[in-house]
């Protein structure tokens, strides 16, 4: 090894060191040879970018391709042949589907109503059963249902096996009205149920009479089942100018309430009847309209009997003073007194 360092003169020369040479470089070619350009085209360029927007790609993907379609179906319907034969081909499809058995109700079946609601609601059905139960609209139906005066709710409902099932909960008749263009039948909130041909036909129904005692239905039923003991003497209430009430009684009596806080002012009236038994002594009205002043006016026979323990002329039916030169109408007048009195 040591004959390899040329450094060292004093030695044997050994193996020379292996000369290399530089690779040689390739010659550069002329323009002639026709190198690519990578980079794209300005147009490409512009396409690319275009590309990369959302809605350039919706419209190519999908507004496009829908536009295609919508003109080849326009350019077909275009023709009147081709639309009717569509037209009955789908109607028909549908038809078909539609009168499948299992869509056909051949029944109707009605609970909790009475005979006429019950007739009411068969005529209202839209078709004649059978039929499908596609053209029976069943949120229509109960609308129209619900205008009859005797139903409050109803349930509709297509069962399995067609039929189709309808719950009815009708109005129950608490009070009767007479108004002057007839009598009808409320319920306890003064909705109409019926109307009927004279006061017998229900008796057993209290009466309220009056324009307007239907909207106050409600405060009526409330001062009737307030009457307690005179509730056998008790006629009807009747409602006076639309504001407030007047409960009538038996021999002609009749209790004034006030507008506001009738109830209370009854209530009143029957412990003065309870304690000093007011209603069953000569009295005509009981004028309570002002809570703080109540009126009584007393009867024909009370105020004749006052008369006469003051020495005052009586007073006849009329309201007037009685004749005294002629004694005919002094016997009339008691004779009228002595007929009342039997009449109390």
């Amino acid at each position: 090894m040591q004959g390899l360092n040329p450094f060292r003169q004093d030695q044997e020369p050994g193996r020379p060191v292996p000369v290399r040479h530089a690779p040689s470089r390739p010659m550069p070619q002329g323009k002639a040879a026709g190198r690519r350009d990578p980079a794209p085209s300005r147009l490409a360029y512009r396409l690319n970018r275009m590309m990369l927007r959302p809605l350039i790609r919706r419209l190519v993907r999908i507004g496009l391709p829908a536009f295609l379609a919508a003109m080849v179906a326009g350019i077909w319907l275009s023709d009147d042949t081709r639309r009717a034969n569509l037209s009955s081909g789908i109607d028909g499809m549908v038809d078909k589907v539609q009168h499948r058995d299992a869509f056909m109700v051949h029944s109707l079946e009605i609970e909790g109503a009475s005979d006429a609601v019950t007739k009411g609601l068969g005529a209202m059905l839209p078709v004649d059963l059978p039929a499908s139960s596609f053209d029976i609209d069943l949120e229509k139906l109960r609308e129209r249902v619900l205008k009859l005066d005797a139903v409050a709710a109803i349930e509709l409902r297509i069962k399995p096996g067609g039929i189709l099932s309808a719950v009815v909960t009708e109005r129950v008749p608490a009070v009767l009205w007479r108004h002057p263009r007839g009598v009808e039948l409320l319920d306890k909130t003064g909705h109409r149920v019926a109307s009927v041909t004279a006061r017998d036909v229900r008796a057993d129904l209290p009466l309220i009479a009056g324009e307007g005692a239907d909207r106050a239905a409600a405060e009526a039923l409330a001062l009737i089942d307030a009457a307690g003991p005179i509730l056998p003497r008790l006629r009807g209430l009747e409602r006076i100018g639309e504001r407030r009430w007047d409960v009538v009684l038996d021999r002609g009596q009749r209790i004034m309430l006030p507008e506001d806080g009738a109830l209370r002012a009854f209530e009143r009236a029957m412990g003065l009847d309870q304690a000093q038994s007011l209603l069953s002594r000569d009295v005509d009205v009981v004028d309570l309209r002002r809570e703080a002043r109540p009126v009584l006016r007393i009867g024909l026979e009370a105020q004749n009997a006052i008369r006469r323990a003051r020495g005052q002329v009586e007073l006849g039916a009329d309201g007037k003073p009685l004749d005294t030169k002629t004694g005919s109408a002094a016997g009339a007048a008691r004779t009228d007194t002595g007929t009342q009195a039997k009449k109390t």
